[in-house]
Formats: structure tokens, sequence, C-alpha cells
């Protein structure tokens, strides 16, 4: 009867240890998020198209409940005026599929530059975030080679720009993220956001 307890322990904690331990998929879309990113290329063949600077760098690595990053957008002219500050927090949903929760930051300026200042980030708490219900972009592996993923249809409310409502598509691979943000009106019409397809964002890597 000793040695049952004793077995049945052992494969409960060895479940729970594997249950802990996050999946290579996981591990794999998390560094691909995790870096600095351009649109250069992109601007220079299509006029449409800005020249877009995307930071994402990691905080908070010692929390158990995901992956957490800071997020930072800026025309790459105007570094410290971004017009996009956020928190996202990946979480591995199991059967290869993830979240990525989108959070907007109380006082987000005083954060700016805080992916390369990491010291910006001392204060900030889960008091200084608000999670952007209905924003979460649920991703999954495509045997092609990359990630994609896009938020629920109608769940995003947006007012920007007088929208109703939001969409965000993207693609992620090893060097690239392809990233499709759209704000739709009350009648379903295209008030912001690129027209003609994505951005696509390359990564840059330090020299």
């Amino acid at each position: 009867m000793r040695n049952l307890v004793i077995c049945i322990l052992l494969v409960f904690t060895l479940s729970s240890l594997s249950a802990q331990r996050p999946s290579a998929e996981y591990i794999r879309l998390c560094d691909w998020m995790t870096g600095s990113f351009n649109s250069a290329q992109q601007a220079e063949q299509d006029s449409a198209y800005y020249n877009i600077d995307l930071h994402m760098s990691r905080i908070w690595s010692n929390r158990t409940d995901g992956y957490w990053l800071y997020v930072e957008q800026a025309v790459a002219a105007n570094p410290e005026r971004p017009y996009r500050q956020r928190v996202y927090q990946v979480v591995d949903l199991g059967d290869n599929q993830f979240e990525s929760l989108v959070y907007e930051l109380h006082n987000p300026m005083q954060y700016t530059g805080a992916w390369q200042k990491p010291d910006l980030l001392k204060g900030l708490s889960m008091d200084s975030l608000s999670l952007r219900d209905g924003c979460s972009i649920i991703l999954h592996w495509n045997e092609r080679g990359y990630y994609e993923g896009r938020t629920g249809e109608k769940t995003c409310t947006s007012s920007l720009r007088g929208a109703s409502y939001a969409t965000s598509g993207v693609q992620i691979y090893p060097e690239l993220l392809s990233s499709w943000d759209r704000g739709f009106d009350e009648n379903n019409e295209q008030v912001w956001g690129a027209e003609a397809g994505p951005y696509r964002f390359i990564k840059q890597r330090v020299k």
C-alpha cells in the first residue's frame, strides 16, 4: 500500500512538473517576438507606409503567469514620441495555441524609451495597467513556418478617429513580424490603419 501511494505521488509530481514546463513552441514564439523591428524597407518600396520602429522587450522575467513584454511603437523620425505603448502577456493555452493579452499603461509617456532604459519600468506594476478586454490575439503554429493569429470578430472596441472597433492580425517569423491593425466605424467602414495590407517589420540585429 505504501509503495502504491509513493508511485501515485511520484506520477502526480512528474505530471505537475511537465505541465509547468514551457513547450518548445511557446519558447520559440516568445523569442521571435522579442527584439527591435522596423518597417524601413517597406516604406522605401511603398510611400503608403511609414518607417515605423517597433520595440518589444521582456519584463517581469520572474513571473510564472506568462511571458511579459513592454511594447513601444513610434515613427522612426520621432522616436521620443511613440504613438503606441502597451504591455503584452503571452500565455501558453496548450495544443500549440497561445494567447497574447494586451494591456494599456495608465501613464505611458513616463515609460518612453524603456525598451533601452529598463530602469524606467521599476515602478511598473499590475496597478499601472488596464486589460484591453476583447483585444487579445489567439496565435497558433502554421506548418509553413510561422505563427499567426488575429483578434476576435468585432470584440476589440475602439474610439480612435471615429472607430467603433479595431482588428489586428499578425504573422510572426524568425526575423519578421507582419502586423495589420485597422479601425472600423459602426458601418464597418475602415477609418484608420493601412489599407493595402499589413506592415512588415524586420528584426534588427545588434551589430
